[in-house]
């Protein structure tokens, strides 16, 4: 008895089959393949990308450190530049010396000038007038103004002087005697200025307000003179009714504008009132 025949057409299905199974197991490594090189094409894509951000970030820092060590530097420098060279102090450093020189020039400072006046023998009370002044000795009747390179003493005509006349009442040589010990504690010049109101004045003695100013300040600084007050250091004014102090349509302002101020002068504010 022999055996049956194997059919062609199965055999045939059968390699088909085989055949393609095999081609999808190829295109299954193909794509994986091609996955992994797509994944690892993606990683270098942003490796590339991420990495002129780091070196810019890293540059960005050192920038920002230089920057904060220079102005330090520069400041540091400015410092030493205003402190100045004292007695006995070493010099700077020769690496700090051209850097010094351009932050600031020599003379700029206001540390420089101030060098610049103690060298020519000028001392602080050159410069303001109430240093060393005892006016915490002065009554009520004496008002104090301070001004830039000046300071005022401020007397009331009401207390001076009788109405329309020059000649010093005892109030007055009370109050000027206080006075007298605060003037002679400087050595500035001192500018005695009469003051009226506006009401002429028509007289045989004082024609104006002119002559009746000017002859209350000469009054003011003959005493002064005759108790100890160098004549040198004075010169008196007559300045009538140009300078009120506040309207003279009242009683109480023509009052307030009727005074006598003594001046005191740094040599600076003398030499800008001469000018």
């Amino acid at each position: 008895m022999t055996e049956p025949l194997e059919s062609p057409a199965i055999g045939s299905v059968g390699a088909a089959r085989k055949a393609l199974l095999e081609r999808q197991r190829q295109l299954e490594q193909e794509l994986a393949q091609a996955r992994q090189a797509t994944h690892m094409a993606r990683r270098q894509t942003a490796n590339a990308v991420r990495e002129p951000d780091s070196e810019e970030e890293a540059e960005g820092w050192l920038i920002t450190y230089l920057d904060m060590m220079t102005l330090l530097l520069v400041l540091l420098v400015v410092m030493l530049a205003f402190a100045g060279k004292g007695k006995g102090a070493g010099e700077l450093p020769q690496s700090l010396k051209p850097l010094s020189e351009g932050v600031l020039p020599a003379g700029s400072g206001l540390l420089e000038q101030a060098g610049r006046s103690l060298r020519n023998g000028e001392s602080d009370s050159t410069s303001n007038p109430l240093q060393g002044l005892p006016v915490d000795q002065l009554g009520k009747d004496i008002e104090v103004i301070v001004k830039e390179g000046s300071v005022s003493f401020r007397i009331s005509s009401e207390i001076l002087f009788s109405s329309a006349q020059a000649d010093l009442s005892l109030e007055g040589l009370r109050v000027l005697q206080q006075l007298v010990p605060v003037l002679n504690s400087s050595r500035h010049d001192i500018v005695v200025v009469g003051h009226t109101d506006s009401l002429p004045i028509r007289s045989a003695r004082f024609p104006s307000n002119w002559e009746l100013s000017g002859a209350r300040a000469g009054s003011v600084a003959r005493y002064l003179e005759s108790n100890g007050v160098a004549r040198q250091r004075m010169r008196a004014v007559g300045f009538a009714d140009t300078r009120p102090l506040v309207d003279n349509s009242t009683l109480e302002g023509r009052a307030s504008n009727r005074r006598v101020e003594l001046i005191l002068e740094t040599p600076q504010a003398a030499k800008m009132s001469d000018d």
